[in-house]
């Protein structure tokens, strides 16, 4: 196995395993986001795998383990997921970092997820990504195409939100803030992931042009 997929392999297991802890701790009834009262188990399960956070963990776990097996192909479809897992991933760690972390009084257990979900996940994928391609498959389409993930998700949040009166984060609390706070952090959190989008698929183009490891 090659130094790519050996990271690769790294970065699955690393993903599969926060996924797990975290869904372990969220039955158990621990804290999420810093939930001071959790409910029901049947409502946090649902509301574990309506996290922005949990749902691209999950997505970089599927890609690195394709990667690290030999299973990509450079189809459509794997590029726009490819590109999704990277962009989505690194913008979970930076709205973690300057958006969440501030109000997170996490401990033992529940730091120790939260951290491998936004810190360790991000971290190890887009160093891999940058170290490791696989080069050459992303295509200028592909980068407004990737928003379609995120797009449904925050759709479906909002319209659940509305029902249920629960929001995964703070800044997506209309209740809170009102649609017009939520509507500039959302539009400001889109404009990040098609930044970041067209940052790749400028970079994978040069990158392109140098000797990829596998």
């Amino acid at each position: 196995m090659g130094r790519g997929r050996a990271w690769h392999l790294a970065t699955a297991l690393v993903a599969t395993f926060a996924v797990v802890f975290q869904l372990v701790l969220v039955w158990q009834g621990n804290a999420v986001l810093d939930e001071v009262d959790p409910p029901a188990l049947g409502e946090r399960l649902v509301r574990f795998v309506g996290y922005f956070t949990v749902l691209f963990n999950i997505l970089v776990a599927v890609v690195t383990w394709t990667l690290a097996l030999g299973r990509d192909r450079d189809a459509d479809g794997w590029r726009v997921l490819r590109l999704t897992s990277l962009v989505a991933i690194a913008v979970t760690g930076v709205v973690h970092w300057f958006l969440l972390r501030p109000i997170l009084d996490l401990s033992g257990a529940d730091y120790l997820a939260d951290k491998l979900l936004h810190v360790v996940v991000p971290l190890l994928t887009v160093v891999g990504w940058v170290a490791f391609g696989p080069r050459g498959r992303i295509r200028g389409r592909d980068v407004l195409t990737c928003l379609a993930f995120p797009v449904a998700w925050l759709a479906y949040t909002l319209v659940r939100g509305a029902v249920t009166g629960f929001y995964p984060y703070p800044f997506l609390d209309v209740d809170e803030r009102g649609y017009s706070d939520v509507a500039v952090a959302s539009v400001g959190i889109a404009v990040l992931f098609v930044a970041l989008a067209g940052l790749a698929w400028k970079a994978d183009e040069r990158m392109s042009r140098t000797p990829q490891h596998r």
